[in-house]
Parts: C-alpha cells; structure tokens; sequence
C-alpha cells in the first residue's frame, strides 16, 4: 500500500478518498431524489432530508481533507501517453469547478439551514448555525443550492465519461491511475 503518489499511480489515501466522495455524493443524490417521493411531513421524507444534510456535510469534511491530503501525497502521477495541452488544460478546469463544487454545495446547504432556523446534524453533532434566521434569504440561497446542484449533475458525468474516454478510446492510464487495484 503507497501512502504518497508514484509516478503511475495515486497513493492509497488518495484512491480512497476519490471512490469515498463518489459514494458520498450518490448518497446525498439519492436521500434527496428519495425524499421527494414521500409526502411531506412524513417521517420517511424527514429522515432522507436529515441523510441528505449529513452526507452533504461528509462531503465537506472529505473535500477538506482530500485537499490537505493532495499538499502531501506528492505530484501527480503522469498520464501516459501524455495529453495534448488542451486537454491537459480542460482537466484542471474540470477538477477546479468539481472542487468548487464540493466546497460549495455543502456550505450553501449548511447556510440554508442556519437561514430557516433549522438545526444542523451531523451524525450525533448539532452544527452552529453561520448566519442569522431569515426566510427570504433562506429561500434564494435554496435556490441557488439547488441550481448548482443540477450542475454538479453534470460535472460528475462529465468526469466518469472523461475517464471512462480516456481508458476506451484514447486507451491511456488517466483511469488506472486512480483505481484501487490494477485493471479494467
């Protein structure tokens, strides 16, 4: 097991952060998706709500540690054959906007719920709220919240698909890379 990167592959605090979001980001999806086909008021809507907030915020404690981890696990490993520099370019505005998004996303739901006066779960910890009650700012920041939630729809797809590319067409080692074990 490599803690720190190699030159062809991630180390594995890296990897397993990588598959942990992607888990984590499907669970929040998912209550939330979940949620809406039960009525509201129900105990089954409130629970997938409560799931929702807390994987969100899970989300948030990861992005976090996964940039801390990124400072000490060494560069990158190298594509091979290399990208062109296009692509090479695209990539890093792809991860920047993913990064932003699991920044954002959990604090613009952390705000929403500090706004409507509601408290903040997170697994047995009641969160302090970052702002004042305030309904109508509650309102607009859900929005928001839920706006670039349909973005981050996308930006994951366009990441699978990227790697998922790259691994079938252009048949470089952009996917291996990140894998827990060798093979596709």
């Amino acid at each position: 097991m490599n803690w720190k990167n190699t030159t062809d592959r991630y180390g594995s605090p890296s990897i397993a952060m990588h598959w942990l979001m992607l888990a984590l980001l499907v669970g929040v999806y998912a209550c939330i998706t979940v949620a809406d086909a039960f009525p509201k008021g129900s105990d089954a809507r409130a629970n997938l709500k409560t799931w929702h907030y807390m994987l969100g915020l899970g989300v948030f404690a990861l992005v976090v540690l996964r940039l801390a981890t990124r400072a000490f696990s060494g560069p990158a490993p190298a594509i091979e054959p290399r990208l062109a520099r296009w692509q090479q370019q695209m990539a890093l505005v792809i991860h920047l906007a993913l990064y932003f998004f699991m920044i954002v996303m959990p604090l613009l739901g952390w705000l929403t719920l500090s706004a409507k006066g509601e408290p903040i779960p997170f697994f047995g910890l009641q969160l302090p709220p970052l702002i004042g009650q305030d309904r109508s700012l509650a309102h607009s920041i859900e929005d928001i919240h839920e706006t670039v939630g349909t973005i981050g729809y996308y930006l994951v797809g366009l990441h699978a698909a990227a790697a998922l590319f790259h691994h079938y067409v252009m048949r470089d080692n952009t996917l291996t890379r990140m894998l827990p074990r060798t093979g596709l």
